[in-house]
C-alpha cells in the first residue's frame, strides 16, 4: 500500500518541483530586469538601493541571485540552496539598512517578498512539497473541544477573538505601518477609502463573531483548532460558505489597511489569505473528512469554500479543486 501511495504521489511531486523551477525562472528574469533598470533608470536605483553603490552589490548579487536563480530553474539543487540563502540574507540586510537610513524601503519590501517566495519554491524543489503540517502544533493542532458546556465555549470563543484580533488586526498591522512610515513608503489614502475601510471592518467583524458563535452554539466547539467542534456546523454563515471566518479575517485585514492608510497591511492580508488557502486549508479539510466523512463531503458539494452559495441546488464535484 505504501508503494502504491508513493507511485500515486510521484506526479504530484514532479508538478510541485516544476512549480518551484518556474518560480526561480521568473525570479531570475525579474532580477535581470531589475539590474537593467538600475543601470538605465536612476529612479530605480534610488528607490531600491538608496545610497548603496549598485556596482558593489551587482558583483555579488548577479552571480548569486540572478544566475543562481536561473541555475535553480534548470534543476541544479545546489543552486537552490545558494539562491535561497542569498535572497534571505539580502532581505535581512535590506530591512536593517532601510530601517536605519530610511532609504531603499521599496527594495526591502521586494526582497522580503523574494525571500518568502524563494523559501517556498526551494522547499518544493528540495523536499517535493511544503511541510505545512509542521505549523499545526500546540493551539493550532486539530483536536475536538474538551468541553461541550455552552457558557464555557462562548467564554473561550470570546477570549480567542480578543487575542487573535488583537494580534493579527492591531499589533501586526501597527508594526507593519511603522515600518512603512520609516521606509518612506506611506501613501495618503483618500477619505472615501478610509470610510470604506471602516464599513468593511464593521461588516466583516460581525460575520466573524456570527461564525464563532455558530461554532459554539451548533458545533460544541470554538474557532481554535485545538478546540474544534464536535459536530459539523452547516448553519448560520456556514450555510452559505464553508469558511466564513477566513473570509471575515481577510476582509478585516484589508479593511484595517484602508482604515489606517497602509497599502502594506493590505498586501499582508492578501498574502496571509493565500498562504492559509494553500498551506492550511488542505489539512483542515482532510481533518474534517476524517472526522465527519460523508457528512462533510455532502456539505462540501452543496456549499463552496470562498464564494457564497445561496441555492442548495448548486453542487460541485471536486472538494479540493473546486475553488
Amino acid at each position: 500500500m505504501n508503494r502504491h501511495l508513493t507511485e500515486v504521489n510521484k506526479p504530484k511531486k514532479r508538478l510541485r518541483i516544476f512549480h518551484g523551477r518556474m518560480y526561480f525562472a521568473l525570479q531570475a528574469l525579474a532580477g535581470a530586469a531589475w539590474w537593467l533598470g538600475t543601470a538605465m533608470i536612476p529612479g530605480v536605483a534610488a528607490a531600491t538601493l538608496g545610497s548603496i553603490n549598485p556596482l558593489l552589490i551587482a558583483i555579488v548579487d548577479i552571480p548569486l541571485f540572478v544566475i543562481g536563480s536561473a541555475l535553480a530553474a534548470l534543476n541544479f539543487r545546489w543552486a537552490v540552496w545558494i539562491a535561497t540563502a542569498w535572497t534571505v540574507l539580502v532581505a535581512l540586510g535590506m530591512v536593517i539598512y532601510a530601517t536605519a537610513t530610511t532609504e531603499a524601503g521599496l527594495g526591502a519590501v521586494l526582497m522580503v517578498l523574494a525571500a518568502l517566495g524563494s523559501l517556498l519554491a526551494g522547499m518544493l524543489m528540495i523536499v517535493g512539497r511544503i511541510p505545512s503540517e509542521k505549523l499545526l502544533v500546540g493551539p493550532f493542532a486539530f483536536h475536538s473541544s474538551h468541553t461541550r458546556i455552552r457558557s464555557r465555549l462562548l467564554m473561550h470563543t470570546t477570549i480567542q477573538i480578543v487575542v487573535f484580533w488583537g494580534v493579527f488586526l492591531i499589533i501586526i498591522p501597527v508594526i507593519i505601518n511603522s515600518f512603512e512610515d520609516r521606509w518612506n513608503l506611506a501613501y495618503k489614502f483618500p477619505i472615501l477609502l478610509i470610510v470604506v475601510g471602516f464599513a468593511l471592518l464593521a461588516v466583516s467583524s460581525v460575520i466573524g463573531v456570527w461564525s464563532a458563535r455558530a461554532i459554539a452554539n451548533f458545533g460544541s466547539g470554538t474557532p481554535l483548532p485545538s478546540q474544534m467542534a464536535h459536530h459539523l456546523v452547516a448553519r448560520g454563515p456556514y450555510a452559505f460558505v464553508r469558511n466564513p471566518m477566513a473570509i471575515a479575517g481577510v476582509v478585516q485585514g484589508m479593511a484595517m489597511g484602508l482604515l489606517i492608510g497602509s497599502w502594506l497591511v493590505i498586501v499582508y492580508a492578501l498574502i496571509g489569505s493565500l498562504l492559509w488557502n494553500w498551506l492550511i486549508r488542505p489539512h483542515e479539510e482532510a481533518d474534517l473528512i476524517e472526522r465527519f466523512g460523508d457528512e462533510y463531503r455532502d456539505y462540501a458539494k452543496r456549499v463552496r469554500c470562498w464564494w457564497p452559495t445561496f441555492s442548495t441546488a448548486e453542487s460541485t464535484s471536486d472538494l479540493v479543486d473546486e475553488d
